[in-house]
């Protein structure tokens, strides 16, 4: 007969074996999951490089063409010019155009164009959007469709009526389409729509026991707007910012269009009178170099601005 004891030993033997068993099972399936997801990596990680050589290969490309002394139609794909050179670069800034505007006027003119924009942009995108995110009125909806219809449309389909109505403000000499300023205000218009429901967004996420607890302390409406709501709104700002400098530094449609005198043209203008009438007349290499030249500020700013633009895009779409 067995004793209580030598079934009180065996017991836990018993229930021992089934507890190994387990525990290599879950090891195994531990083991199984870790290759799947290393197989995953290197799919994702492949994935990456293939987006990476695609991104890199026309900056890399356009690169060597404007090192290229021939200055003629590239016929292949050859990213190492046979005798490098940066004389595309000098001739660009010495004379960037047929006329007598320098680079360095053209480069102000597109640089007081973004600047005009982009802080326009921000300063009556930011009022409205805190308007709309945080007092209830009359026609609110309506007018917040409405600037979402505006948004929906391309900047060409409005060229035709602003150069129609810029063009019967004259002052003087002074005609408000032939100017810079005709040009930033019809860029704003379009601009203004994005940069409103955007920093919108964004002005939603911000919790209102804020604001509250502000009030209660004695701040009115404005100090609370202008010491907590702006503080807490800076990334979304610095997106908007961003966009609106962009919009103005690359604008090309309505300066084609409202710019009659060669003292206001910008970069993007004599970026495109380079362009000859057939393939074989542009000078691609002084054409590389230009265009290496406009896009170098703005990836310049667009490094330093690259955490707040990053979290201010998202954020700024989390509400609508």
């Amino acid at each position: 007969m067995t004793t209580p004891n030598a079934l009180s030993i065996s017991q836990p033997v018993a229930t021992a074996q089934p507890a190994a068993t387990a525990q290599a099972k879950t090891k195994r399936k531990r083991h199984h999951k870790g290759d799947l997801s290393l197989r995953r990596q290197f799919l994702l990680q492949l994935l990456c490089i293939a987006i990476a050589v695609t991104v890199l290969f026309p900056i890399v490309w356009i690169v060597s063409m404007s090192l290229d002394t021939t200055n003629s139609r590239p016929t292949g794909l050859n990213l190492i010019p046979a005798n490098p050179s940066l004389d595309a670069y000098r001739t660009v800034i010495a004379q960037p155009t047929q006329n007598t505007v320098s680079f360095l006027q053209l480069a102000l003119n597109s640089l007081l164009l973004a600047a005009m924009i982009s802080i326009l942009s921000v300063t009556i995108g930011v009022l409205a959007a805190y308007s709309f995110s945080r007092m209830k009125f009359r026609g609110r909806e309506f007018l917040m469709i409405a600037i979402l219809a505006v948004l929906m449309l391309p900047a060409v389909a409005t060229l035709a009526p602003l150069f129609v109505m810029l063009n019967k403000v004259v002052i003087g000499g002074f005609n408000l389409r032939n100017s810079l300023l005709g040009v930033g205000l019809a860029v704003l218009a379009g601009q203004l729509p994005f940069a409103i429901w955007n920093m919108k967004g964004y002005l939603d996420t911000i919790p209102r026991e804020l604001e509250e607890a502000a009030t209660v302390d004695g701040a009115s409406r404005l100090q609370t707007f202008l010491r907590i709501i702006l503080p807490l709104a800076t990334p979304v700002i610095a997106v908007t910012a961003f966009f609106g400098f962009i919009a103005g530094w690359t604008e090309f449609y309505f300066s084609w269009q409202f710019l009659e005198n060669q003292q206001n043209f910008t970069l993007a203008m004599a970026l495109n009178g380079m362009v000859g009438q057939y393939s074989g007349s542009t000078p691609w290499s002084s054409f590389a170099a230009f265009s290496i030249l406009v896009a170098l500020p703005v990836s310049v700013v667009y490094l330093f601005l690259q955490r707040y633009i990053i979290s201010g895009l998202t954020l700024g779409g989390v509400k609508g």
